[in-house]
C-alpha cells in the first residue's frame, strides 16, 4: 500500500493531537512521509477535534477528501466523517460511546478494567488500527516506547488490548525509505531562528503562533537562549527592539490581530534601524474571526505595515523544509541590513505536520552582522554606499550608541533639517536595493511540475503542496513565490517563460497574490480562491482546476 489517509477524532480534551501524531509516527516508521491537519474549534472542553494523517510514498504537503480509516471516539466523529471512508468495515469507534458498523471496541469499559486515564483511549484505538492496517506490534511497540514519556506501561497495556481485539484488513508494510522525523512548521521555524543565532524569543500567545512560543521555551536550555511572554503585543515588540539594541539577536511571534498592536513598533525598527524578525501566523478576520482557522490575508497588511517608507524582508514558506531554511535566512538579513524581516507563515503551516528532511532544506548558520572597527568617532547612523551603518552595542566605553524614531543626523541626534532628512531617508531606502541584489543568491521562486506547459498555477505559502501535487496530475507548470517583498519581479518573469494562462491559488477572498502580479506586469487570467478557513484539499482543488481549464 503506498498511500493511506487516517481521520482520528473525538472531542476538545480527548488528546486527539497527540493520537494523531501518535499515528502519524507510526506510519512514518514504515517508511511514509507524512502530512497532517489538526482541526478545532476555539473551545477549551467540548466541540469536535480531527486530526487527518496523510501518508505516501513521496513527499506531500496535504490531505485527500477520503480516508483509509476513521478511527471515532464518539459519535459525533462516526456522523461528520463516516462519508469520507473508502471502506466502512475500517471504521474503529468506542463501542461505549458510538453506534456504527464497523468494529466496535468498548474503550471506556476496558480502561475502566484497567484503572487507566481517560486519555489512555487512544491508546487502545491505535492499537486496533495497527492490527487491522497489518502493522506489526514490534513496529507499534517502539513508537510508544520513544514518544510515550510519562505512564509507558499502562499505554502499552492498552495498545495490546485493542491491537488483541482487532484483525488485519489491510497490509500496510515497510518502504523501505529513510525514517524522517516529524515536525511542525513552527518547530521548523523555531529551528531555523537557532540556526541563524536566536538569543531571545520574545511572544503573547496567540493561535496559530503559539506552539512556537511553546518549543522555544522547552528548548531554551539547552541553546541558551531567552523566551519571554509579557503582558502584551506591544511589549513584546519593544522588549525585543531592546534586546537587538543591546546586541542580541531577537524574534517574536503573533498573529494578525497582535501584529496590528506592533506596528508602531515595527515601524521604529523602520527608522532607527534596529533588526527584528516577526513571525506572523495568519488566520481568518477581520479582528478574531475564525481564530483556530487557516487563511492568507496579511500579505499586503505586512508588506505595508508601519508608518512611513522603509525597506523589509518578507518571506513566505511553504513546507516544513522552507520554514527552517527561511526563517534562518530572515533572522540573518535583519541583520545584517538592520531592517525587520517578516515570516509570514499560516494556521496550515504553523500546526501542521511534515516529515522533514533537513538535507534538502538548506544550509542555515548565522550570518555575521557589520561591526563598528572601534576607529574613530563611532557614529551610529554613518552614510554609506550601502546604506548600512556598521553597528556597535552597549556598553561599549569608546561609542555613544544613539538611536533615535525622530529623523535624526549620521549621530542619532534628533533633525528637521531638510536636507539631512532627504540624506537619511535616501540612506535607509538604498538599502531595499542592495536587499534585492542579495535575494538573488537564493532560490526566491520554485519551479516545479512540467515546465513546459503553457499555463501554470501561481502560489504563496502553503498552498506549495497542494498545487505542485495536481499540478503533476494535470501536467501544469507550478511557480511558488517564497520571497514576496522585496518582490523578485525579474525571477518570476523568467519562471513564466512561455507561460500563456496563469491561475492564481490563494485562501483568502481578495486574490493578493494576483493583485500584487499585477503590480509587477503579471496578468493573472484565473484566482481559485477558499475563505472558509480550511486548505484546498487535493481532490478539491483538480476539480476546480479541471473546471476552469474547460
Amino acid at each position: 500500500m503506498n498511500e493511506l489517509s487516517v481521520l482520528i477524532g473525538g472531542q476538545a480534551g480527548d488528546g486527539i493531537n497527540q493520537a494523531g501524531l501518535l499515528t502519524a509516527r507510526l506510519l512514518a516508521q514504515l517508511g511514509y512521509r507524512i502530512f497532517m491537519e489538526y482541526d478545532y474549534p476555539s473551545l477549551i472542553r467540548g466541540g469536535h477535534n480531527y486530526s487527518m494523517i496523510r501518508a505516501a510514498e513521496k513527499k506531500i504537503g496535504s490531505s485527500r477528501e477520503r480516508v483509509d480509516f476513521l478511527l471515532a471516539l464518539n459519535q459525533d466523529t462516526v456522523e461528520k466523517h463516516k462519508v469520507k471512508l473508502r471502506d466502512p468495515s475500517r471504521l474503529i469507534y468506542d463501542s461505549d460511546s458510538a453506534r456504527a458498523e464497523g468494529l466496535g471496541i468498548p474503550l471506556k469499559t476496558i480502561v475502566k478494567e484497567e484503572s487507566a486515564p481517560e486519555l489512555t483511549r487512544n491508546s487502545c484505538l491505535i492499537g486496533a488500527f495497527a492490527r487491522c492496517a497489518g502493522i506489526g506490534w514490534d513496529v507499534l511497540e517502539g513508537v510508544f516506547r520513544k514518544d510515550i514519556p510519562r505512564e509507558l506501561e499502562v499505554n502499552l497495556k492498552l495498545a495490546r488490548r485493542g491491537f488483541e481485539l482487532s484483525a488485519p484488513r489491510e497490509k500496510v508494510g515497510s518502504l523501505g525509505q529513510e525514517v524522517l522525523p516529524l515536525v511542525t512548521g513552527n518547530e521548523a521555524c523555531g529551528l531555523g531562528l537557532l540556526g541563524a543565532g536566536l538569543d531571545a524569543y520574545i511572544a503573547y500567545p496567540m493561535t496559530p503562533s503559539s506552539s512556537l512560543l511553546h518549543f522555544l521555551a522547552q528548548a531554551a536550555d539547552d541553546f541558551n537562549i531567552n523566551v519571554i511572554h509579557p503582558e502584551s503585543e506591544i511589549a513584546v515588540m519593544l522588549m525585543a527592539l531592546g534586546y537587538a539594541y543591546a546586541g542580541r539577536r531577537a524574534a517574536v511571534g503573533t498573529s494578525g490581530g497582535g501584529f496590528c498592536l506592533m506596528t508602531e513598533g515595527f515601524s521604529l525598527s523602520g527608522m532607527a534601524e534596529i533588526p527584528i524578525a516577526v513571525v506572523v501566523g495568519q488566520r481568518p478576520g477581520p479582528s478574531t474571526g475564525l481564530p483556530t482557522y487557516t487563511a492568507q490575508t496579511e500579505l499586503h497588511f505586512v508588506m505595508n505595515a508601519g508608518q512611513g517608507e522603509f525597506p523589509r524582508f518578507v518571506v513566505a514558506p511553504g513546507d516544513a523544509e522552507e520554514a527552517y531554511f527561511w526563517s534562518a535566512i530572515a533572522m540573518n538579513i535583519s541583520w545584517k541590513f538592520q531592517i525587520p524581516s517578516v515570516i509570514l507563515m499560516d494556521k496550515t503551516i504553523c500546526e501542521g505536520t511534515y516529515s522533514f528532511d533537513i538535507a534538502s532544506a538548506g544550509e542555515v548558520a548565522e550570518d555575521g552582522a557589520a561591526l563598528w572597527d572601534g576607529r574613530g568617532q563611532y557614529r551610529r547612523y554613518v552614510n554609506t554606499d550601502t546604506g548600512v551603518s556598521p553597528l556597535a552595542f552597549p556598553p561599549d566605553a569608546r561609542a555613544v550608541v544613539k538611536v533615535d524614531s525622530y529623523e535624526h543626523d549620521e549621530n542619532g541626534i534628533t533633525t528637521e533639517d531638510p536636507k539631512l532628512a532627504n540624506m537619511m531617508q535616501e540612506k535607509r531606502l538604498r538599502k531595499g536595493n542592495h536587499l534585492g541584489e542579495e535575494i538573488q543568491r537564493y532560490g526566491a521562486v520554485g519551479v516545479y511540475g512540467d515546465s513546459g506547459a503553457s499555463a501554470a498555477l501561481v502560489c504563496w505559502g502553503s498552498n506549495k503542496g497542494v498545487c505542485v501535487e495536481a499540478g503533476e496530475h494535470l501536467g501544469l507548470k507550478v511557480i511558488h513565490a517564497p520571497v514576496l517583498a522585496p518582490f523578485p519581479t525579474s525571477r518570476l518573469h523568467e519562471a513564466l517563460a512561455g507561460v500563456k494562462r496563469i491561475i492564481c491559488v490563494e485562501n483568502n477572498a481578495t486574490g493578493q497574490l494576483a493583485r500584487l502580479l499585477r503590480l509587477h506586469g503579471v496578468d493573472v487570467g484565473d484566482k481559485l480562491l477558499k475563505y472558509d478557513g480550511r486548505p484546498f484539499s487535493l481532490e478539491e482543488l483538480e476539480g476546480k482546476l479541471t473546471g476552469v481549464m474547460r
